[in-house]
């Protein structure tokens, strides 16, 4: 059997609909963090303007009740103001579930969407986003994190390792994929060992929540 993640971004404090909405129809729940949205617009960054708190949501789902639950979301937000929150997928490999390692079969090709993530530390998000509108991206949401290196590790490794980490996360057209890896490649910020890393993948059902516009 084949699974999907999906993730859903909205507004602080909005994420119990969502999963709400998730298990009435078919799932067993998800897990949310709170994420900083970072305004797609560079002025409004740098004024401090534009960004809020969100709730991200993941939730795993069979893949014949992705579409249900998928739908169902869309519903319960469809009242909202419109960008009132973004809804994606992505495809699952492998999934441990009830200590039972479960395998799918990737079949998603041609993805209009790519969801580039870029782990980097503390204090660097912002700098990443900016690098990535130069190159087409909008805008982006920021997770809190941390490393998971030991001090040990560091030392053998002759690495500079930093606990705290950023993760940002940013939807773009697969064709801008290119083009805004590369922009965040040349950030000095990432030059050094063990400063971040950053990877992509492809992004199916990709969904502005609210009402359209």
């Amino acid at each position: 059997m084949n699974y999907s993640l999906l993730i859903c971004e909205v507004p602080h404090g909005k994420a119990d609909r969502i999963s709400s909405a998730a298990v009435n129809a078919g799932s067993f729940g998800g897990t949310v963090c709170m994420g900083r949205k970072i305004s797609a617009s560079g002025l409004a960054s740098a004024l401090g303007l534009g960004g809020s708190i969100a709730d991200v949501v993941y939730i795993v789902v069979e893949e014949e009740n992705k579409l249900p639950i998928f739908s169902a979301i869309k519903a319960e937000c469809e009242k909202e103001k419109p960008g009132f929150g973004l809804l994606w997928s992505l495809e699952v490999s492998g999934l441990i579930k009830n200590a039972n390692l479960l395998k799918g079969e990737p079949c998603m090709e041609n993805a209009a969407h790519e969801l580039i993530s870029v782990i980097l530390n503390k204090g660097y998000a912002d700098d990443a986003m900016a690098a990535a509108r130069k190159a087409g991206a909008t805008g982006g949401t920021v997770i809190n994190a941390r490393g998971t290196a030991r001090e040990d590790d560091a030392k053998f490794f002759g690495m500079h390792i930093v606990p705290e980490k950023e993760m940002l996360m940013i939807v773009v057209e697969h064709d801008k994929k290119d083009a805004v890896l590369k922009s965040i490649q040349e950030l000095a910020c990432l030059k050094e060992p063990g400063s971040g890393i950053t990877f992509s993948a492809p992004v199916a059902d990709f969904t502005v929540l609210g009402k359209q516009r």
